[in-house]
Formats: C-alpha cells, sequence, structure tokens
C-alpha cells in the first residue's frame, strides 16, 4: 500500500518509510500532480484559453486604472512642491521691520526658503512683463507693495499644511495679506481619492466574479472525473491526494491569468504613451509612466494566484467530499 492512501483501509498493513522518503516523496508527488493538471490544460486549449483570459483581463482593468491614478498622485506632488507662499506686506513699512519678519519666519521648520521682493523690484517686473511700457512713469507712487515669497519644505506642501502655514503668516504683524492658490489642488487630491475608491470596488467585484468562474469551471472538471474520484477512493486515496490536482488548476489558471494581465497592461499604457506625451509636450513638461516594475509584476501574480487558488478550493471542498462509493 502506498503512503499516499495510507489509512483508508483499515487492517492495510502500513510500509515502513523513512522521513527522508517521506520528504522526497511529497515534492515529487506534488511536482507529478502539478505538471498533470498542466497537462489536462493543455489538453483543453479553448476552455482553458477562455478561463484565463477571463481571469487576466479581471486583473487589467484594476491595475491600469490604479497605475494611472499612482503617475497622477506622484505629478500632484511635483506640483506641490513646485508652490508658494506669496505674502503682501503693509504700505508703508520700515526695512528694519521687513529684515525682522525675515529673519522671525526663516527659522520656522516649516519654511525652506524666504524671498524679499521689494516694490520698486515688483514695479519693474511688472512694467516688462505686462507691456505697458512708459505709461507706468506716470503714476504718483508706487501702487504695489513690498511681496516676501515664502517656499515650504517638502512636509508641508499638502493642501492641509500649506493651508495652515498660510493661516500662521497672514497673522504676522506687517503682513497685510497672503495668497495660495492650492484650491484646484484640493479639488485634484479629492478626485484622486474618489477614483482610487472606485477601483477598489470595481476590482473587489472583478475578484468575486474571477473566484466564482474559476470555481464553477474547477466544479465542472470535478463532475467529469467523478468515476475516477470514486474508483481512487475505493483504492485508498486520501482527500488531500484527490485535491490536489484541482488545486494546482486553479494555480495554473491565476499564474497564466496575471501573466496575460502583465502583457495586457504593458499594451495599454504604450497605447496611451502617445496621448499622455501629447498632452505634456502642451505643458513643456516631460513624463514617464512608472509602476511596471519586478514588484508589480510579483503583486498581479500573486493576486491572480491567490484568486485561483480560493476559487479551485471552495468548489473542491464543496464537492469532491460529496463524492463517496456507496
Amino acid at each position: 500500500m502506498s503512503i499516499l492512501f495510507k489509512g483508508r483501509i483499515k487492517g492495510a498493513e502500513s510500509n515502513k518509510i523513512s522521513g527522508y522518503q517521506r520528504f522526497i516523496m511529497f515534492f515529487v508527488s506534488h511536482f507529478r500532480q502539478a505538471l498533470t493538471s498542466l497537462g489536462d490544460l493543455w489538453r483543453a486549449p479553448l476552455a482553458s484559453l477562455m478561463t484565463i483570459g477571463v481571469l487576466g483581463l479581471s486583473i487589467t482593468l484594476p491595475s491600469t486604472f490604479y497605475i494611472l491614478v499612482k503617475n497622477a498622485e506622484n505629478v500632484s506632488q511635483g506640483w506641490q512642491q513646485a508652490s508658494e507662499i506669496t505674502l503682501f506686506l503693509r504700505k508703508g513699512t520700515q526695512s528694519k521691520d521687513v529684515s525682522q519678519l525675515l529673519t522671525r519666519i526663516e527659522l520656522w521648520p516649516e519654511i525652506e526658503r524666504v524671498t524679499f521682493i521689494p516694490a520698486a523690484d515688483g514695479l519693474k517686473e511688472f512694467q516688462q512683463q505686462s507691456g505697458l511700457g512708459e505709461a507706468l512713469n506716470y503714476l504718483d507712487e508706487n501702487p504695489l507693495p513690498d511681496v516676501v515669497l515664502v517656499k515650504p519644505t517638502s512636509k508641508s506642501v499638502t493642501p492641509t499644511a500649506a493651508s495652515d502655514l498660510l493661516t500662521r503668516l497672514e497673522n504676522e504683524r506687517f503682513v497685510e495679506s497672503g495668497k495660495l492658490d492650492i484650491k484646484w489642488l484640493e479639488r485634484l487630491h479629492s478626485f484622486l481619492g474618489i477614483a482610487k475608491e472606485l477601483i477598489y470596488a470595481v476590482a473587489i467585484l472583478l475578484f468575486l466574479a474571477v473566484v466564482l468562474i474559476i470555481g464553477n469551471t474547477i466544479r465542472l472538471n470535478i463532475l467529469s472525473n467523478r468515476d475516477e474520484i470514486l474508483v481512487m477512493k475505493l483504492v485508498g486515496a486520501t482527500d488531500a491526494f484527490i485535491h490536489r490536482p484541482f488545486m494546482y488548476t486553479g494555480i495554473w489558471y491565476g499564474l497564466l491569468g496575471g501573466l496575460l494581465a502583465w502583457f495586457a497592461v504593458l499594451i495599454l499604457l504604450w497605447w496611451m504613451g502617445g496621448s499622455i506625451d501629447n498632452l505634456t509636450a502642451q505643458y513643456d513638461r516631460d513624463f514617464d509612466l512608472t509602476g511596471l516594475d519586478f514588484t508589480s509584476l510579483l503583486v498581479m501574480l500573486g493576486v491572480s494566484v491567490f484568486l485561483g487558488l480560493a476559487g479551485s478550493m471552495i468548489s473542491v471542498h464543496r464537492h469532491v467530499r460529496s463524492i463517496e462509493p456507496r
């Protein structure tokens, strides 16, 4: 009697097998059954490709959207780091008061750099950029105030932190008002948050559908091999030995579906690359899609294998146990 069938036939004589032999036979048995299940998929190519395609495409959609959202977040972070707070000082502020203000706020840990622009320099710059030319020379006095540009640190560039910093700066003694154009960043963050939640919801629904589809496919395989399962149980095969080929079938479905999803994501992002390049060219910026690294491949394969294994486990534990010889 083989050790694989041990325990199912009462009174059967047990073989004396060493621990080393058990260890070797464990891996040999698993390897043989894994190859057997892969051969079963090869002998039914159409049905196998349909199941693999459903699994792969179900993972492709949320994976592609997730990569696009992550890249949008990376771009928005770069925009945040380029933001500055503009402080307009009160008219008539003395130079010593301005110096004291600059010295004081430069010591704040939330501030990386402070730049002072006198009103005269601001008027010259405005005169050059506005195109008004000599028309501004007829002004009785300079209408522009002194300006202080404040660059927050990398930890203070988020919309909430930057807004809090602006409020503190506006409470300074010689500051008339401040400006931080960050409302559009807050809207962008809100939109990206909604997009991520939508991606998670769609992914969960698609993953549940994949588990059900693979479970139904495994169920059909079990029913088609009902007679073989009955014979194996009659000769003493353990439930684990009978379950393994179907479990490996689910693993193969997941592994091949994950690889299909990976190539599908590559093709989709390559196809969209031209449109993204045209968009970024209008803003004189270079942008490369990121996220297609080895870690992402492992995550996609892990998720797909888990889905395949989960579907097969649900079906195997429910249907194989119901097949018993009478």
